[in-house]
């Protein structure tokens, strides 16, 4: 199919609603997926007489297989074509579901994880790089903002799931209920999609690149992973850290003189396309504040189930997921700008209000407000990305797709080691500023240990018993309190974030503008297979 053709198909109405729907049911599952399974962890512990250092890896094996395989979609998508490569990674996804739920021990369900992330892993940059393609830009943003419905309600719908499922039904129905879905997704994607332009293959794979690539990335993700368990006693950290940082920099070395790089990172020469990565990156640290640090109060202060969290947190994914096509229809019309400004100030009120909870706050009032940051990032998330990718040429969008999924699975993990490390330096320096007060000469809290004291004697225990447990519970309580600060405070400086993300958003510019200035030479040519050279005006519309 000519890239003239590809236009056409794009015009057909029935057929573009059709494939984003196949779309969004694959990025759907795989977002799902990467939630559920958490809920599920101390489960399998025990079924499979794990311990937690071993069961860490059903999570982290995922997310490394999956960092590894983003880097190559751009290449596999230009050279096999985004239709057979889409439907490669839904069933790979869904025979690695099957076989997770299948797994007998530890070892075989890391394994399994690791099939099912490679599939999952080229879903989601395949399946948006297919939108850009099959979308004319004057629609890309509401099309895309259905494509984020998805990515945004699936997390939140996943530990509520997760919940009921271990609850009521047998844990491995967590990975079989993918099966029919993915099945379901293969066939139509077989029946619906349609064959994107093919680059031919002239035998200069970037072997050096693909290497470097997957061991720097696995090698930073497996040590940002560990978030603060980190001991850098271990020299391990140490040598995987240096050699991650070395074979990235080898990777950039090499990307930048290769005739036809892995990841082509001359696309950052695109204004727009760089400037969004950026404000991806800060506003995914805001996103901790809900997705991370919220979900931990919750459940660990509150005291709250995983499926009870779930249902609380569930409005707010509806409200996202309700806000993602409105998004995207107010970008086709008046751009990024319009839209994106106010979502990030909703957001930022909203988590500048989510840093003031405390453990009395109402389950109704925190319901509300990540309600509210829901909307604020349902206005503020697609845009910026229809933005940058609008300003890509069509022949790059493989590629391109793919260096932004990696740069935001990279990001991510930074995110949060960065929510990780503060939460727990700052709670060890406030529980020792407490402790600090409790003194004999400190009245309310010999008060409260003496309030303590006589109601464990009333309950039967001797006076030494109740007085150690009357400063047990003491101690606890000064924790809980040290910890809940450190969460506001985490989630405090957050909102210096949101801020520099919409002064980065003022800064990007228009469609019309970005229409006007001329591309970069080495990005404006596309070959396609009957020889024709398309310039840049074309790829773009």
């Amino acid at each position: 199919m000519t890239a003239h053709g590809l236009q056409e198909s794009a015009d057909d109405s029935s057929y573009k609603w059709a494939a984003l729907f196949v779309v969004v049911v694959g990025t759907f599952m795989v977002m799902l997926d990467s939630s559920i399974v958490n809920i599920a962890i101390p489960k399998m512990m025990n079924v499979f007489g794990s311990d937690l250092e071993a069961a860490k890896w059903i999570l982290t094996g995922y997310t490394l297989a999956m960092g590894a395989v983003v880097p190559i979609t751009g290449f596999l998508s230009d050279t096999f074509g985004v239709k057979k490569l889409f439907i490669f990674a839904l069933g790979f996804f869904t025979i690695g579901s099957f076989l997770c739920g299948f797994s007998w021990s530890n070892n075989a369900m890391v394994v399994f994880r690791v099939i099912q992330a490679i599939g999952g892993g080229a879903i989601m940059p395949v399946g948006m790089g297919y939108i850009m393609q099959t979308f004319p830009i004057q629609e890309r943003g509401k099309a895309l903002g259905f494509w984020g419905i998805a990515a945004m309600a699936a997390p939140a719908i996943g530990p509520t799931l997760g919940g009921y499922i271990i609850q009521y039904m047998d844990w491995r129905f967590i990975f079989y209920v993918n099966v029919p879905i993915g099945v379901f997704g293969v066939i139509l994607a077989g029946i619906l999609l349609r064959e994107t332009p093919l680059k031919p293959y002239k035998g200069n794979f970037d072997y050096i690149g693909f290497l470097s690539s997957i061991a720097g990335i696995v090698s930073l993700l497996y040590v940002l992973g560990e978030g603060n368990n980190i001991d850098w006693g271990n020299v391990k950290y140490p040598l995987l850290l240096a050699f991650g940082s070395f074979c990235l920099l080898i990777f950039v070395v090499n990307e930048l003189m290769h005739p036809d790089p892995l990841l082509e990172l001359r696309v950052f020469k695109i204004y727009n396309f760089s400037l969004a990565q950026i404000i991806s990156g800060v506003t995914t640290l805001a996103m901790m504040g809900g997705i991370y640090v919220l979900p931990l109060f919750l459940q660990n202060l509150r005291g709250y189930t995983a499926m009870e969290t779930g249902l609380i947190l569930f409005p707010s994914a509806i409200a996202s997921g309700l806000m993602m096509p409105i998004s995207g229809a107010i970008f086709d019309k008046f751009g990024a700008k319009v839209v994106t400004v106010p979502g990030l100030m909703i957001l930022a009120l909203a988590t500048y209000i989510m840093s003031q909870f405390t453990m009395d706050t109402p389950a109704i009032t925190i319901t509300v407000i990540a309600s509210l940051r829901g909307i604020g990032l349902g206005l503020a998330m697609m845009p910026v990305n229809t933005a940058s990718m609008n300003a890509v040429p069509r022949h790059l969008f493989g590629k391109a797709t793919a260096l932004s999924t990696t740069v935001r699975n990279i990001m991510s993990a930074v995110a949060i080691t960065f929510m990780t490390t503060i939460i727990s330096n700052k709670s060890s320096y406030n529980y020792a500023r407490l402790t600090e007060q409790i003194t004999p000469f400190n009245q309310t809290s010999n008060y409260l240990a003496k309030v303590l004291q006589g109601v464990y004697m009333k309950s039967g225990l001797s006076q030494q018993v109740a007085q150690g447990s009357a400063f047990s519970t003491l101690g606890k309580l000064i924790y809980a309190q040290a910890y809940l600060d450190a969460m506001n405070y985490a989630v405090a400086i957050t909102v210096p974030a949101v801020f520099l993300a919409i002064v980065l958003v003022i800064m990007m510019r228009s469609n019309q503008k970005t229409k006007k200035i001329e591309p970069d030479k080495s990005l404006t040519k596309e070959t396609i297979p009957d020889g024709s050279d398309v310039g840049v005006a074309a790829c773009v519309e």
